[in-house]
């Protein structure tokens, strides 16, 4: 029987200091398990009971240092804690506290801080999470000066804090006001920055890293070891929240809180709680409401439903988890036609990513202009110090601009992104299969016109897909993969290679008309505009949407998007619907601004005002000149579940046709493609977190009185008369990874 190498390990040298090297058999980065921080404990027992050890390194056997906890510890705490999952929790995080804080007393006299043993963490490349938590519980922390590395806390960036007395150390380290950025934004930070904002103590060179921790463990004084909080009269820097200083400082945090989060995500309140409470009392204390907190937020649905799609989904998606078994289709040379805003931003991700583009367009000056916008990027990376002029080189030597179509040969992936024409796409399909060989495949990038009649104009339908982009592409995560009725499987391999080469978030859906996220999306920004022909006030509307976390009001997206845009939208589909077609109170007022001139934020007039630089200001006072508000305006709720549910029924609609075949890929496509509501996890998971029968409830409310869009799928109407959840029916199993 193979014993399995445990993820801590220590030696010890002649001069009497134990190297505690962290290495996960199996894992590309560590991640802390409960048997591994049984293991770190026992290791950090027998260093400190052993008087010929004088102190202790932590440091790492892989490139990095480490990326986090394995989730599972958490389901698994709740698991084993029956009836009582929070108490589970919380002795849980309890346990895990005790850990940290025996390193970071490392045996010192209670009563006169003396007699300690040296602890230092010497960082080999980037310490998330867990990563940075245990560092801090460290006396000093050294990390190698690798620049591609980072170190921070970005637990708040998946609806959970930094629960292993990470918040409470930066916080007492920093101040509130210093570590909010950390803490509140998630901010990771290469090792030289780190060191700055006094999140790490030194950088040094990476082959010094070890011998330059060792001289310090043995050079180190019992002053040394005692941490600040630890000193009697310590006071918080910034001032504690009853200090003058301090009391503003946290008046400011909450305001900022609420402000970005509108009361929706508990992470950042909690955290902020936690905080603040803490630093009114002595550090174990401030430990244990952290602890509290931290259970306050794994207890609420939304951090569950945060994690599971912004990590764990989300990496299972970037892995592979629905590409066709078929042999590495990772892509060489890329063709891009069309160099607009969307094909020269396919051009630059792709360049940057290290692929070969050959970027066309009808004539040089376009193409050339085109190739420009990568090079505009590049130098305002160079103005933020995040490229080099080498870098910017390097990116813009793989992009050839051309009008010859002839250099597409040898490509083993062509996209094209011009006009949302038929006749123009086809006419491109057949002049691009003319070229390259029978291999290479063939994507449109489209966000309506259906695949399997672009595809009609191939040689190859086999390998014909849609890959559709999101603007700007070099911001948006998410690329939406359409098969047609006669996509192959390579080619979608192909698509799904691709975009992890770039480095973005594939979803793949089956061919129908706006796909998923436009399907979605479409009704989002319908509902509001209908609600503002009908009177309701346009404050409440736009409002109401970032009540729910949504990242735009439907009637700012319209203006972000173009109205004249939602114009050519709403005549394509009132010519494939003919008399089934939903929407002419959308259209009244919509083609009424395009004939006013009121076109958006690029014509600096749309249902906002914009000043001559195009800065939005307030929501348009002559609106209701044509469309009379209301006297009585409908309640909050009523104008909230008409947004959310024109968007979520819509991707129930997708899962039933067959059109979404993984609601991960619901979820996570919801929220990155469009931001629907992150706290919530993606229209399934919110679906799951209300109930579907409280769902269908609001259904027939609103079908009742705003008409049949609003009808409940059957679907919906079957899972709510089963009791069942979205997960608990369609949820496909997940590895466990690191957060």
């Amino acid at each position: 029987m193979t014993q399995t190498k445990p993820d801590f390990t220590m030696a010890t040298d002649t001069d009497g200091v134990a190297t505690i090297t962290w290495n996960v058999p199996s894992k590309s980065m560590n991640v802390l398990s409960l048997e591994g921080l049984a293991q770190l404990d026992a290791l950090i027992d027998t260093a400190l009971a052993d008087a010929a050890i004088k102190g202790v390194i932590i440091t790492s056997g892989k490139d990095s240092f480490a990326g986090g906890m394995d989730l599972n510890i958490i389901a698994s705490m709740k698991d084993s804690a029956g009836d009582a999952p929070a108490q589970g929790l919380f002795d849980g995080i309890m346990r895990l506290h005790a850990s940290l804080r025996k390193i970071e007393r490392a045996g010192m006299d209670p009563k006169t801080n003396k007699g300690g043993k040296p602890i230092v963490a010497a960082l080999t490349g980037t310490a998330l999470g867990i990563g940075l938590e245990l560092p801090l519980a460290c006396h000093r922390i050294f990390a190698a000066d690798t620049p591609k590395a980072k170190i921070g806390l970005p637990e708040i960036k998946v609806g959970i804090f930094p629960g292993a007395g990470g918040t409470t150390r930066i916080s007492r380290k920093l101040g509130a006001m210093a570590a909010s950025p950390i803490l509140l934004q998630g901010q990771m930070l290469p090792p030289q920055k780190a060191k700055a904002n006094g999140v790490i103590d030194e950088v040094v060179p990476a082959g010094d890293l070890m011998s330059s921790a060792k001289a310090w463990v043995l050079s180190a004084k019992d002053a040394d070891l005692v941490k600040p909080w630890d000193t009697k009269g310590w006071k918080m820097p910034g001032g504690a929240p009853y200090h003058p200083a301090g009391f503003m400082t946290f008046v400011g945090a909450s305001a900022m809180v609420n402000g970005q989060t509108q009361g929706v995500y508990p992470a950042a309140k909690a955290m902020l709680s936690a905080i603040y409470e803490g630093a009114q009392v002595p550090f174990d204390t401030a430990l244990k409401i952290e602890a509290r907190w931290f259970v306050n937020v794994l207890m609420n649905p939304s951090s569950s439903a945060m994690i599971r799609s912004l990590f764990i989904n989300k990496e299972a998606l970037e892995k592979g988890a629905n590409r066709p078994e078929q042999p590495d289709q990772n892509v060489k040379k890329l063709g891009v036609i069309g160099a607009g805003m969307m094909g020269a931003g396919i051009a630059y991700v792709a360049a940057n990513a290290g692929l070969d583009v050959i970027l066309i367009d009808a004539t040089q000056d376009s193409a050339d202009t085109g190739k420009a916008y990568s090079e505009g990027i590049l130098d305002k990376g160079i103005a933020r110090k995040k490229v080099t002029p080498e870098k910017k080189d390097q990116v813009l030597d793989r992009i050839t601009a051309t009008t010859d179509y002839d250099q597409l040969a040898g490509c083993d992936l062509v996209i094209e992104a011009v006009f949302e024409d038929p006749k123009v796409k086809a006419n491109v399909t057949q002049k691009v299969e003319s070229i390259v060989g029978p291999d290479c495949v063939f994507a449109t990038n489209t966000s309506t016109l259906p695949i399997t009649d672009l595809a009609q104009a191939s040689q190859r339908a086999e390998n014909f897909i849609g890959i559709h982009f999101f603007s700007p592409v070099d911001k948006m995560l998410l690329v939406e993969i359409i098969k047609g009725q006669k996509t192959g499987a390579k080619a979608v391999a192909k698509a799904l290679d691709f975009v992890r080469q770039i480095r973005k978030t594939p979803i793949v859906v089956n061919d129908a008309r706006f796909f998923y996220a436009n399907r979605c999306i479409i009704p989002y920004i319908n509902e509001g505009v209908r609600m503002a022909s009908e009177g309701v006030t346009l404050p409440l509307i736009e409002n109401a949407a970032k009540l729910l976390g949504m990242p735009l009001g439907p009637l700012q997206l319209i203006d972000e998007t173009s109205v004249d845009l939602g114009v050519k939208i709403a005549k394509a589909t009132k010519a494939a619907m003919g008399d089934d077609y939903p929407d002419e109170a959308v259209d009244e007022v919509v083609f009424w601004l395009a004939d006013q001139g009121r076109l958006g934020r690029k014509a600096k007039a749309g249902f906002y005002e914009y000043d001559d630089k195009g800065k939005r200001g307030d929501l348009w006072s002559g609106f209701g000149d044509e469309f009379p508000v209301a006297e009585v305006q409908p309640e909050l709720d009523e104008v909230q579940h008409r947004m959310i549910m024109a968007q979520v029924l819509e991707a129930v609609r997708a899962l039933q046709a067959g059109v979404l075949t993984d609601i991960r890929e619901g979820d996570v496509g919801a929220i990155l493609g469009w931001g629907f509501m992150p706290w919530s996890g993606g229209p399934f998971s919110w679906l799951d977190i209300i109930g579907a029968a409280q769902a269908v409830n609001i259904c027939d409310q609103l079908s009742a009185t705003h008409g049949p869009r609003f009808e409940a799928p059957d679907l919906l109407r079957e899972m709510a008369k089963a009791g069942d959840t979205f997960y608990e029916r369609f949820g496909k199993g997940t590895d466990s990874k690191a957060a």
